[in-house]
Order: C-alpha cells, then sequence, then structure tokens
C-alpha cells in the first residue's frame, strides 16, 4: 500500500483520484518523450564502468593517462547506451544514483532514467512485471539484453509543486496495479485517511481468505 498511494496536501478530498499503474514519487533524472510501447530495464547499481577490479588499486600516472581513463568510461557507457537503443530500451530504472556521464548519453540515445528508487518500489515493479535487475558490467559486459519489462506509457505527472513520474507496466500476473492520488487540506488529514483506507482493503484481504478456504 504505501508505494501504491501518494498523499497530497493543500487540496481539496474531492480532488482524490485513482491512477492506472504507478506513481514514483521524484522526478526523472533525463526525460525523452516515447510514444507507443516501450522496454524498460531495471538496474540496482552505478552504470559507469569501473577502472578496476574491487579491492585493486589503479593508478594513474600523468594527466594524459587520466583523460585517456575519461574517455574510456565515456566510450563504454555510450556503448551501453547504444545497446540500450537497438533493444527498444527507453527507460532506466535504477535504484543506484547515476553519474553525470550516465545521464548525458541517455538523453543523447533517448533513454529516460529514473534513479534513487527504493528496495520496496523495486520490488514491486518485478512482481508486477516478473522481470529482476540486469547487471551491465562484469566478466562478460557485451552479453545480451533479455531481461526488460513492457511500459505502455512513461510521463510526467505534476502533484501541486511536486513533480512525480506515472508508469504504466504490462503485468504478467493477475495484479493489475492502481495508484491511489489521495488529497486533503494537511498531512495528517491524509494520513487518517490513508490509514483508514489500509485497514479497509487489510479487512476485504481477510474477507476474500475466509471465502477461498
Amino acid at each position: 500500500f504505501p508505494e501504491l498511494h501518494a498523499a497530497v496536501p493543500g487540496l481539496p478530498l474531492a480532488s482524490s483520484r485513482v491512477l492506472p499503474g504507478i506513481v514514483l514519487r521524484r522526478d526523472f533524472a533525463a526525460y525523452c518523450p516515447a510514444d507507443g510501447e516501450l522496454r524498460a530495464l531495471l538496474v540496482t547499481e552505478p552504470l559507469r564502468p569501473a577502472l578496476t577490479a574491487p579491492g585493486v588499486e589503479f593508478v594513474v600516472g600523468s594527466e594524459g593517462q587520466y583523460q585517456a581513463s575519461l574517455r574510456w568510461i565515456a566510450r563504454r557507457t555510450e556503448e551501453l547506451m547504444k545497446r540500450l537503443q537497438s533493444n527498444n530500451v527507453k527507460l532506466l530504472l535504477s535504484s543506484a544514483k547515476q553519474e553525470e556521464v550516465v545521464i548525458y548519453y541517455a538523453k543523447l540515445h533517448g533513454v529516460s532514467v529514473v534513479e534513487c528508487l527504493s528496495s520496496e518500489e523495486m520490488a514491486l515493479i518485478s512482481e508486477i512485471t516478473g522481470v529482476f535487475p540486469y547487471a551491465p558490467f562484469g566478466d562478460n559486459t557485451d552479453r545480451e539484453i533479455t531481461e526488460t519489462a513492457v511500459v505502455t506509457f512513461c510521463q510526467p505527472l505534476l502533484l501541486v509543486s511536486k513533480r512525480c513520474v506515472h508508469i504504466g507496466f504490462s503485468s504478467v500476473c493477475a495484479f493489475q496495479p492502481h495508484c491511489l492520488i489521495l488529497c486533503g487540506p494537511v498531512d495528517g488529514v491524509n494520513e487518517q485517511h490513508a490509514a483508514a483506507l489500509q485497514e479497509a482493503f487489510t479487512m476485504l484481504q481477510q474477507v476474500f481468505k475466509t471465502v477461498d478456504q
């Protein structure tokens, strides 16, 4: 329930509504409008490639070596974004904060980025889509990208003064997610209404569980 409702203070209760899909309460790090069905990739680590393996010290002996290292990082990052583009991946959903070089090449190749997702949000998206996070770097950096989710729409959503991300997923299960936009004059009223609704849903779950048995 916490991931499937958004409380919006400063509006009358009558402004509350139910939206299909899920609402992520953060703005795009990069937004590239795309029409029609597209693919999304989930990641849990920074996409900027590391210059060394964990625990290995990397020593730069000159300014030339340093600049060459930056060019290598930029080239590898751009190669990954080109691969995403060729696989029709237009949305990157990341639990990690991505670096500027990743955002730059994402914008350049038409890939929207949403970063700093919580573990609960990532788990919810995985449950809806049946897709698990992708590890783009490691021993095999060129392995095929197969774990992508089908996205039916992806767009900005403005809730009063807060910019959010509104995404619709093609669900692989009976669960069709909808998000409750709960409006009220102040936070305290919204919290009371949210708690009452959550208790009502919990009661309904118990009732239907009893009927099934």
